[in-house]
């Protein structure tokens, strides 16, 4: 059978392919249970271009000179900060919303980092939901750091839908300078992440690589075994010429041992360097 051609007359199999200049980084909550040491550890071994940094309960993710060091330890650098927004993380760095984020970001200038990544504020934090939107942009007046918010979902009860977020789970609903674009997110929410990519536009700067079956459950699976149109998200961002970063956030835990979890991790690299490519 002879290979399609393109409008030239070449085949497509011999058209040249050209690498978007995104990076990409793995988060340190991919390797978890393991250490956030093992998340610099195993992004160095696999040929990662760096990692994110999720902020959480133990005290590494807390302590910046102990995250340099690593980062210098291993040669591999911090690119990004996920603020702690979760809910296990109400009390880290404070109860002060804003000022987890004043931290987020002075820990991001430490490292050189891109990006912040932030999620909308729970309902019941109603003075920062208040004044999330245009808080973000003076904030933004100050830095070169990108508070890049994530598309969250619904919280669901049994059939019930419960409005945890506000302004909401959706960022294309606010003027958001900069977007996280969460595969995994919209898998729960039963959003088309290639259309939230699209209607996101120039604000998305982010990307979190992972995939879901469209279940209640926020699964974060290793891109490519559930049903999400992760492979077309990242052509669409290298068609783009996309230069954020794309980080690996997927869950590990589940792994019996340690080469298992470098097995996933190193699926999920080779899934997004085969489709971060675009025709030259």
């Amino acid at each position: 059978m002879t290979p399609p051609q393109g409008p030239s007359g070449a085949r497509k199999s011999d058209r040249a392919l050209k690498a978007a200049p995104a990076k990409i980084a793995l988060s340190t909550v991919s390797v978890y249970p393991e250490s956030p040491a093992a998340a610099f550890e195993i992004a160095s071994r696999l040929g990662y271009d760096g990692v994110e940094v999720m902020v959480m309960t133990d005290s590494v993710t807390q302590d910046p000179s102990e995250l340099r060091q690593l980062s210098e330890t291993y040669g591999v650098p911090i690119l990004a900060v996920h603020a702690p927004c979760l809910l296990i993380t109400q009390r880290v760095w404070g109860s002060d919303p804003w000022g987890k984020l004043v931290r987020a970001r002075e820990a991001a200038e430490v490292f050189e980092a891109q990006t912040v990544v932030v999620h909308p504020p729970f309902r019941w934090q109603r003075e920062y939901a208040r004044d999330f939107v245009r808080g973000l942009k003076r904030m933004a007046d100050d830095t070169d750091i990108k508070f890049a918010v994530e598309n969250m979902y619904p919280w669901r009860a049994g059939s019930r839908e419960l409005a945890a977020y506000s302004p909401g789970w959706d960022p294309r609903d606010e003027d958001y300078p900069h977007t996280t674009l969460d595969l995994s997110h919209t898998a729960v929410s039963g959003t088309d992440g290639l259309t939230m990519a699209k209607d996101f536009g120039d604000s998305l700067t982010h990307l979190h690589l992972a995939d879901g079956s469209g279940s209640a459950k926020d699964e974060h699976l290793i891109p490519g075994r559930g049903n999400q149109a992760c492979g077309e998200v990242l052509e669409y961002l290298a068609r783009r010429n996309f230069d954020g970063t794309v980080v690996i956030e997927v869950s590990t835990r589940k792994a019996t041992n340690r080469a298992e979890r470098e097995a996933d991790l190193a699926e999920a690299l080779a899934y997004a360097k085969l489709h971060l490519v675009t025709p030259e």
